[in-house]
This record gives structure tokens, sequence and C-alpha cells, in this order.
């Protein structure tokens, strides 16, 4: 399995911590990555998205809901949100180089093996209608005045920090 891959699947692992079972998402990332014993670049790539997910969810929550409006956030599958706040990320950030063929298809294959059998479809499906609409995402600066708070919208507790 490609490195980098790697590392997409660890950050994906810790969000779904993060957000299931409230685990601080840098511990969770922690965890994930000493299993995983990636080269220092891929480790700094892995942290490099879990860090843009998170100071950036509130961006990327609306870009998910813009563009799957028959799934509010709080009802899709977890696993499916995950992916899809990774990709979109990933889409929108032009440090990490990543072209958006790579990042759809990964984010795919993730949904393959962690999600149920229409999350493939339905990942693919946002993400086309993302870049359908807006082919270089843009997040802005939207960050938070301190930490990073909660992952699941309904659910984020008011002026959480996480590691």
């Amino acid at each position: 399995m490609k490195l980098r891959r790697k590392a997409r699947m660890a950050v994906l692992q810790a969000l779904y911590e993060a957000d299931v079972a409230d685990h601080p998402p840098g511990d969770a990332l922690d965890a994930r990555l000493a299993e995983q014993q990636l080269p220092p670049a891929v480790e700094a790539f892995a942290r490099r998205l879990m860090a843009g997910v998170l100071i950036h969810r509130h961006r990327i929550n609306t870009l998910i809901a813009q563009h799957a409006p028959e799934w509010p956030l709080d009802q899709m599958a977890v696993v499916d949100r995950n992916i899809l706040r990774i990709a979109i990320f990933e889409l929108s950030d032009a440090e990490m180089d990543t072209p958006a063929k790579v990042a759809i298809n990964e984010a795919v294959e993730m949904a393959k093996v962690f999600g149920s059998d229409s999350s493939p479809r339905f990942v693919n499906g946002v993400l086309g209608a993302l870049l359908t609409a807006t082919p270089q995402p843009s997040l802005g600066d939207d960050l938070p005045p301190e930490g990073y708070g909660g992952l699941t919208p309904a659910a984020a507790p008011v002026g959480a920090v996480a590691a």
C-alpha cells in the first residue's frame, strides 16, 4: 500500500475516533501514526491533513452540506463525512500538491474499505458536484479563535480544545 494512502487512512481512523468516542484528535492521530511507523515526511503529510480538516471544519462542513443537501451532516455516516472532509481539504490546499483525480480516487478507495456499499458512489458524487461547481475549492481563513472544538456538527462542545 502506498505511504500517502496509509497516512490518509490513519487520519480517517483518528477523525472517526474523535467523532465517535470524543477523544482528542491529536491523541487519536498520534496513536494511529505510532501503529503505522511512517517516514517523517509522510507523518508530516498526515498531520497537515488532520490539522487542515480540524481548522477548516466549519467551511468544509458548509461545502459538504451544499453538495449533499439531502443528507444533513449529523445524519450522514461518520465514515463518509470524514472521508469527504479529508478529500475536500486535500482538494483545496495547493501545498498538498494532490491532483483532483488522485484526491477523489483516494477518497473513493477509502470509502470502499471503511464505508458501506453505497459509500463509494456517495463520496464520488459529492466530490464530483463540488468540483463541477468550484474547480478549485477555497476554504478561506476561517480559523477558530482557539482550539479545534468537536467534529460532530450538532454535538460540538463550545470552546472545546483538543491537542
